[in-house]
């Protein structure tokens, strides 16, 4: 991506503390990755204002689909602009291949609506076929945009927030606790303080609804950067058939893989939907060759030529690779 340069080393690692966790504090930061607090700070502040990196509350639905489209001819910006204004998608790309757009998509209750009125209504649709998401074996919660020593990890995971790969919301949200979702999905590292302003409650209340919200798995708190700003220019989505008996093993295999962003075991003509990121197009070309794949039927890649929406947040303008 010619647009786009590389962070620094210390911006980096910033990034991928953040990823540990969203919400740490810059003297917490500064003191796991053995850096000055003020350096932290600075960098990091930089990083979030300039909207390089973003943290933002992932509310959590019961279950999920990948939307696969094709479209007419010249109609590809139109359709991915109105996917991605959908408030229930969580990633859209412009991708090579079969489709030239995929995302996926979180709902509650039924599919009906969505499939037979929703999607079809999509300016400049041709086609679509949808895959349920039937597992996670990674989410890009659980990717890391470098690499941390195991004792920075630990000492930066947060009691609760982590990945979640499964969830199940517990019932009874108040009105509160969705005015607090909203704050967090607009800044997931709003304080306590900023969030008890905004909702009128007191701070220890507001401290005790959030620990309760991701407790109670309604929500995840995530690290949004471009791959790109650290470094790995090719991104890919492989729609793999596998042998039903090999799908767990090789979902489990794949999600342990620093190249993988994502792993979904999903409904379809393929097993399993992996993203990964890579420097190039030749670092791209030796993952597939040497990854034991198992009993792998097919193996088919789709290029990532740009990104309208990342976790749930809109990307300022369709960026190609």
């Amino acid at each position: 991506m010619a647009d786009i340069q590389v962070l620094g080393e210390v911006e980096r690692r910033i990034v991928v503390a953040l990823q540990v966790d969203g919400r740490a504090t810059w003297r917490k930061i500064a003191k796991v990755i053995g850096e000055p607090e003020r350096t932290v700070a600075r960098y990091g502040s930089a990083l979030l204002d300039e909207g390089k990196v973003k943290v933002a509350a992932i509310a959590h639905r019961k279950a999920a689909v990948i939307a696969s489209l094709k479209c007419a001819p010249g109609t590809i910006p139109v359709a991915i602009e109105a996917i991605s204004q959908r408030s229930d998608t969580s990633f859209t790309y412009m991708v090579t291949g079969e489709s030239d757009v995929v995302s996926e998509l979180h709902y509650d209750g039924g599919l009906e609506d969505i499939l037979t009125l929703q999607l079809p209504a999509t300016p400049g649709l041709s086609s679509i076929q949808i895959y349920p998401i039937l597992k996670y074996f990674k989410t890009v919660r659980a990717w890391r945009a470098g690499s941390l020593s195991d004792a920075q990890e630990a000492a930066l995971t947060p009691s609760v927030g982590g990945e979640l790969t499964t969830w199940n919301p517990a019932d009874g949200m108040t009105d509160i606790d969705r005015l607090i979702v909203e704050v967090l999905r607009n800044n997931g590292r709003a304080s306590i303080d900023s969030i008890s302003r905004q909702v009128r409650m007191s701070e220890t209340s507001v401290s005790r609804r959030v620990d309760a919200l991701l407790r109670g798995e309604h929500i995840s708190i995530r690290t949004l950067v471009d791959p790109a700003l650290m470094g790995f220019q090719v991104e890919a989505l492989l729609r793999i058939q596998v042998s039903p008996a090999s799908v767990d093993a090789d979902g489990n295999k794949l999600k342990t893989l620093p190249q993988v962003r994502y792993v979904a075991a999903v409904a379809g003509d393929a097993q399993l939907l992996v993203e990964v990121t890579v420097a190039s197009q030749r670092d791209l070309y030796e993952f597939i060759a040497a990854t034991d794949w198992g009993e792998m039927v097919q193996l088919r890649t789709s290029m990532v030529l740009g990104a309208r929406k990342r976790g749930g947040r809109m990307v300022e303008e369709l960026r190609y690779r």
